[in-house]
């Protein structure tokens, strides 16, 4: 019996914070691209991306046959109190930061 952390069945980010992560590398990522770098499966990437979009985390604009995405880095991080008075911008450059 293995007592490894990847064993244990969690993630210390979430899928919709590694798509934001994924968007906020490359605004014009393609949807299969997100898909294939957060690991799941393309049905998975369009719902998370359009909860994002209806909590007005991303705007997606069409540009020709593509999208183009853009973070709406003010908006707040009002998921959980003790996020609260936190924005999105926030945590990118936290997470930025932390892989560079």
């Amino acid at each position: 019996m293995s007592t490894g952390h990847a064993d244990r069945g969690w993630q210390f980010v979430t899928n919709h914070t590694q798509v934001l992560l994924c968007i906020a590398r490359d605004p014009d990522v393609r949807l299969r691209d997100i898909a294939d770098a957060v690991g799941v499966t393309l049905g998975s990437a369009q719902r998370i991306l359009a909860d994002l979009v209806e909590a007005g985390y991303v705007q997606r604009d069409r540009h020709g046959r593509r999208n183009r995405y853009l973070i709406n880095r003010e908006a707040p991080m009002l998921r959980h109190a003790a996020q609260e008075g936190h924005d999105i911008g926030e945590l990118l450059d936290l997470l930025r930061l932390a892989s560079d």
